[in-house]
């Protein structure tokens, strides 16, 4: 038998911060970083994302901002310097189940493989499901997007199936979309594994 939904707690903007990278909600005032964070590694090139070129990041986070409250987008800054390393997003939020995903989610090239996409990781899975009261977390990806459907199963998230002929890529071809997610109840492994991974970076 089902168990009956409990409801979240409504997804507001909130300000996150750990081991020198910041959360913060995503708005006009963060387009130069954005742009300057799309030219590291010139990322509106790479077909299986959806990096804004750089005449086009003013749109996305007007976008971004028009989807709320089916989304809450936030800049990820670098706390010593103030620099704009990328975004993430909740995105999908059903409170009426307790449900939501993290995804829209990109990082300047010089700061891929850091500790930056797992501390993101941390503080937006612990807000969700320590604050928020979330009883599941959503992630998913590209088909062909291979890094990030191995970075999402080492975080631990079970793999839900695939959404074929799903969403359209930059190029017009039609992509089919990886689910993934993690449970309120995997989460306590989970945590423990990000901290482990951010103290082998050096993070504590």
């Amino acid at each position: 038998m089902h168990q009956l939904a409990r409801p979240a707690a409504p997804v507001a903007p909130v300000t996150l911060e750990l081991h020198g990278v910041r959360l913060e909600p995503l708005g006009p005032q963060h387009a130069d970083g954005l742009r300057a964070a799309a030219h590291d590694g010139q990322l509106w090139t790479l077909r299986v994302t959806s990096v804004p070129e750089p005449d086009q990041v003013d749109a996305y986070i007007a976008t971004a901002l028009e989807m709320r409250p089916g989304r809450l987008a936030f800049a990820v800054v670098d706390v010593a310097s103030g620099a704009v390393l990328g975004t993430t997003s909740y995105h999908d939020i059903v409170p009426a189940i307790a449900r939501l995903e993290i995804g829209y989610t990109w990082y300047a090239k010089s700061r891929q493989r850091s500790h930056v996409n797992t501390t993101c990781k941390l503080l937006l899975m612990t807000h969700a499901f320590e604050t928020l009261g979330a009883a599941l977390v959503g992630l998913r990806t590209d088909n062909f997007n291979f890094a990030s459907q191995a970075a999402i199963e080492r975080l631990g998230a079970k793999k839900d199936g695939v959404l074929r002929h799903h969403a359209l890529r930059r190029d017009g071809t039609v992509r089919d979309t990886v689910m993934y997610s993690i449970a309120a109840g995997e989460w306590p492994e989970i945590k423990a594994q990000l901290r482990y991974q951010l103290a082998r970076h050096g993070t504590r």
